[in-house]
């Protein structure tokens, strides 16, 4: 990289540092924008201090949002009685871009890890039940992530709210074969959930 002007090889570290960006991804953004007009590159600056200076985390639900509450939390045609709680504000754009819900979120910001440190006190957990407290909830759909720490997630937030909240439905999203997939290629933890969680045919 020596024979490359300074501000450009700093301006390809920088993009490196971005997830799934490789050495030749960010050395053809970095070019782009080098042959880009001036305006490109303030937009692009602008648009990076923004976020970082606008965007938190909404204070009832934990979603992202410039404004406080969030523009779901504000929403009077939601349905109140129902919680959908996430692991990451990406699962929750993935829901709602489905266009199939349309209750409220909650979104825990990552799922249960002992060996990485990470316990119930560094989630939104607390947070979830000071809502059940406030909020006139009927049911709670968990739908984290189909792995290890999703599913230890997913029975830990159950059994705590089971046991606080009884008269509260607790749902899991549905897990199992994909539409188009392959039984063969299939990993053992999805066939297992596809098998448990089979529904009677229609006649």
């Amino acid at each position: 990289m020596g024979i490359y002007p300074e501000p450009l090889v700093k301006l390809v570290d920088q993009f490196t540092k971005l997830p799934g960006i490789g050495q030749k991804s960010a050395m053809r953004m970095a070019l782009f924008i080098l042959r880009s007009n001036r305006e490109l590159a303030e937009d692009l600056a602008r648009s990076l201090i923004d976020v970082k200076e606008k965007i938190h985390f909404c204070s009832i639900c934990f979603n992202l949002t410039d404004e406080d509450p969030c523009v779901i939390c504000r929403d009077h045609q939601r349905a109140d009685g129902t919680i959908c709680v996430v692991e990451t504000p990406g699962d929750q754009m993935a829901l709602e871009e489905s266009g199939v819900y349309r209750g409220r979120y909650h979104i825990l910001h990552g799922v249960l890890s002992p060996l990485d440190g990470i316990g119930p006190e560094d989630l939104r957990v607390e947070k979830l039940l000071g809502r059940l407290e406030r909020e006139k909830i009927e049911e709670i759909i968990l739908a984290t992530n189909p792995t290890t720490g999703g599913e230890t997630t997913a029975s830990f937030i159950s059994a705590l709210i089971s046991e606080k909240h009884p008269a509260i439905n607790i749902t899991r999203i549905a897990l199992g074969v994909p539409m188009g997939g392959d039984l063969k290629f299939m990993d053992t933890m999805t066939l297992q959930h596809a098998l448990k969680r089979r529904v009677q045919v229609p006649r």
